[in-house]
């Protein structure tokens, strides 16, 4: 085709010819003549576009960095070797299909084959290893799955906080820290007094989780947006669309990145033809498509680890009691390669349930995590690879049982016009404990097992039409929670409440229709709250009150009453529930407010804290707050209103995590923004903010609608950019879109590929 660009290379380690075509949005289609070749060429591509992201994905996740950056990462990197997978790997592969070991060597071949390219070739090295002076390594199959954190499981934190709350004010406070879903009555495990956590406990667990190990932010900061990590995801049927075939939906929600978490890929090989996102360092995709099945995720909270705590031996500190007697925990000596200096000797103490993250010598106790990232088979996204081909909603569940983290609700759609959903995860079973409080380690609260897929709930082709998830409590009623105790905590289901209230609509939906949905802004709390503020007494805050009075809610970028509300949401009315129901310093306490469980209790207004008239408490309450917002809209919009919008201040931005370390001019290559957004966390278009200057932090950065069987017809969006290369047209080519809710064709068959191509890269056997 005229005007399309060429490059011929020859790659050691291709069986057969083969060919890349990126169209002009940045998506690549691979082109082989075996699977194998197939894997393998995603590999090389991925380094050929991320190369600098997934080297740090690998060195952060083995602890690696001090090699590169020096003596200050060495803390992290012990942090990330006591997080590593060190069990069996023949019973690791074995989890993720029959194909899945064959299918990670040649996609880690491909990676090696581009970092033995830009050896021979170093114009091809990305900026920032000339800025940091470093050079990508080689991988090895095991690297992939041994990096567990990369997505995280849950509840260590939340256990932190809770047994610091019950130690400081009662059990009964903990109903200002979380609604525990479904109905459950918190539970204190005997053996271990509630207590304040040692600090160290969850410092060491997030420096090894740390998403971004060269910004100098303490990673506790960031707990707040790694804990509103979501997605939404929802399948109609064709009786509830235009077309008369099934409308999948997906939009994965994390911590904004540059370069993008996401990565979107097209697999073309005999047996195989499979486009979607996935993580760029994993082979295969896990959101996307087949000629025949459709497919999609988001998070399901289920509890997936416990902080267990022990004494210690008196006289020797690394024995641990454990029953009627004491234990030896196990010593691992590694050695941390430096850059500039001596390599570090680090010591890894493990006991039975996992890794030691603190010993708090003062006080004989250790604090280690039991999670099922020990357990095989819990490599992020990794189980994707056993339903790349699957074409019924049966092979599909079949090929769920192996997935074990992060836990997931998958939601498919079929040519055949079937839908489904379907949760899973692999999950502890927890016989005489509920999992919300850290336990003794003495051996009297030990896992019975773990269940999966299998054992999670389902739904297939609902009379209702339809088939959705957005992080909310979506456990049936007669799913057997008091003996399977998956997890009782839960987002906010503010998003699954309106996409719940259009998608149960009378009507059916287009394309065009679902792209619209999926861009939605509507806030159900700001809905519930003014409601609240039409009928509450008192002459405070009357200004701000006329202000919000005929809002449609809709936190448009264009809105000054969403600025307004938000400042006070946020910034205000939040914060101040606890600090007004609990007792002094309970808020300090709370780092992840539970919101959704906040705004229930500003309308039932019957909570013991709000005193004799909680009526009129609740009323001063959001009439204080909403006063106190009001004067902080006016210093950092101006008194003006008419200047007032929501985008103003809340805007989309993606940080690369060197910009910070680099001088101006380089940094202005690395970062892409800033652009105003509408929207928060808590509607179905999800851009989560931070309150210190409501700077987009987490969100949506890729989306996805397919016309399920029409696949020429589907749209995705992947911001800033497909490339992570600086240097690259498509490193941020897709921001601009992304920033007014816009879409690109996410193409798929031949023809379609060829008509938009824009390069096309040959490949020969070296």
């Amino acid at each position: 085709m005229t005007g399309i660009a060429e490059e011929s290379l020859s790659l050691p380690g291709l069986d057969a010819a083969a060919e890349i075509l990126v169209d002009r949005w940045g998506i690549p289609h691979i082109y082989a003549a075996t699977q194998r070749d197939a894997f393998f060429l995603q590999g090389f591509n991925a380094a050929r576009d991320r190369l600098w992201q997934i080297d740090l994905w690998r060195k952060r996740g083995l602890g690696l960095m001090a090699g590169d950056y020096g003596a200050a990462f060495v803390e992290r990197d012990r942090a990330a070797r006591l997080l590593l997978y060190r069990g069996d790997m023949a019973a690791e592969w074995a989890c993720y299909g029959p194909d899945a070991e064959a299918r990670t060597t040649a996609f880690v071949a491909g990676i090696n084959a581009y970092v033995d390219l830009v050896a021979r070739e170093p114009d091809r090295l990305p900026l920032e290893f000339r800025a940091t002076g470093t050079t990508p390594a080689r991988w090895a199959p095991e690297d992939v799955v041994r990096c567990r954190s990369h997505a995280r499981v849950r509840n260590a934190d939340s256990e932190v906080t809770r047994s610091a709350i019950v130690a400081r004010f009662g059990v009964e406070t903990d109903r200002l820290h979380r609604d525990l879903q479904p109905e459950w009555t918190l539970q204190v495990p005997d053996g271990i007094a509630p207590h304040v956590i040692p600090p160290e406990v969850m410092r060491t667990y997030l420096m090894g989780c740390e998403p971004h190990p060269l910004d100098t932010t303490d990673p506790a900061e960031k707990l707040a947006f790694t804990s509103e990590w979501g997605s939404n995801n929802w399948a109609l049927s064709p009786a509830r669309t235009t077309t008369g075939r099934p409308i999948l939906a997906s939009d994965p929600h994390r911590v904004h990145d540059q370069p993008s978490l996401r990565y979107v890929t097209h697999l073309s090989a005999p047996g195989l033809d499979v486009i979607g996102a996935g993580e760029p360092a994993i082979p295969g995709v896990s959101l996307g498509h087949n000629d025949r099945l459709a497919f999609s995720l988001t998070i399901h909270p289920s509890d997936q680890e416990d902080l267990y705590v022990y004494e210690l031996n008196e006289a020797d500190p690394d024995l641990y009691r454990y029953g009627e007697g004491w234990e030896r925990m196990r010593v691992v000596t590694e050695t941390i390669p430096v850059r500039g200096g001596e390599d570090a000797t680090v010591e890894l103490r493990f006991t039975r349930h996992g890794p030691v993250l603190h010993v708090d010598a003062a006080n004989r106790r250790a604090y280690a995590l039991r999670s099922v990232w020990w357990e095989p088979g819990t490599a992020a996204y990794m189980a994707s690879l056993a339903y790349l081909t699957a074409t019924t909603v049966a092979e599909y569940r079949t090929a769920l049982e192996g997935w074990g983290a992060p836990s997931t609700n998958h939601v498919v759609a079929t040519v055949d016009g079937h839908i489904a959903w379907q949760a899973a995860a692999k999950v502890p079973v927890r016989p005489n404990w509920d999992g919300l409080m850290p336990v003794s380690g003495d051996g009297r609260y030990e896992w019975a097992g773990t269940i999966q897929a299998s054992t999670l709930p389902s739904l297939t082709d609902p009379a209702s039409g339809w088939v959705g998830s957005a992080n909310q409590m979506n456990l049936p009623p007669d799913f057997d929670h008091r003996h399977h105790k998956t997890g009782f905590e839960w987002t906010d289901g503010a998003r699954f409440s309106r996409l719940s209230e259009s998608l149960n609509a009378d009507r059916r939906w287009s394309v065009e229709e679902t792209l619209k949905l999926q861009t939605d802004v509507l806030s159900v709390p700001a809905r519930r709250l003014c409601a609240l503020l039409a009928t509450a007494t008192g002459s405070m805050a009357a200004e701000a009150r006329a202000f919000l009075v005929g809002w449609d809610h809709r936190l448009e970028a264009t809105s000054g009453p969403a600025a307004l509300f938000e400042i006070w949401y946020t910034n205000h009315l939040i914060p101040a529930v606890p600090k007004a129901l609990g007792p002094e310093g309970l808020n300090r306490l709370i780092t992840v407010p539970d919101t959704a469980l906040y705004v229930d209790l500003l309308e039932s207004a019957d909570d013991p804290g709000l005193g004799p008239d909680p009526k009129a408490a609740r009323d001063a309450l959001l009439l204080t707050t909403l006063a106190a917002a009001w004067e902080e809209a006016v210093k950092r919009m101006g008194a003006d209103t008419a200047h007032w919008s929501w985008g103003r201040i809340h805007q989309g931005y993606f940080s690369h995590p060197l910009s910070r370390l680099a001088p101006p001019e380089i940094a202005a290559k690395l970062d892409v923004g800033p652009a105003p957004k509408g929207g928060s966390n808590l509607t179905i278009n999800n851009n989560g903010y931070r309150g210190s200057d409501f700077r987009v932090m987490s969100g949506v950065s890729w989306r996805m609608v397919l016309d399920v069987g029409n696949w020429d017809g589907s749209w995705t969006i992947n911001s800033p950019g497909q490339s992570g290369d600086p240097a690259s047209p498509h490193y941020r080519d897709l921001f601009p879109l992304w920033a007014k809710d816009e879409y690109v064709p996410m193409l798929y068959s031949r023809a379609a590929v060829e008509g938009a191509a824009e390069r096309r890269i040959h490949l020969l056997p070296g």
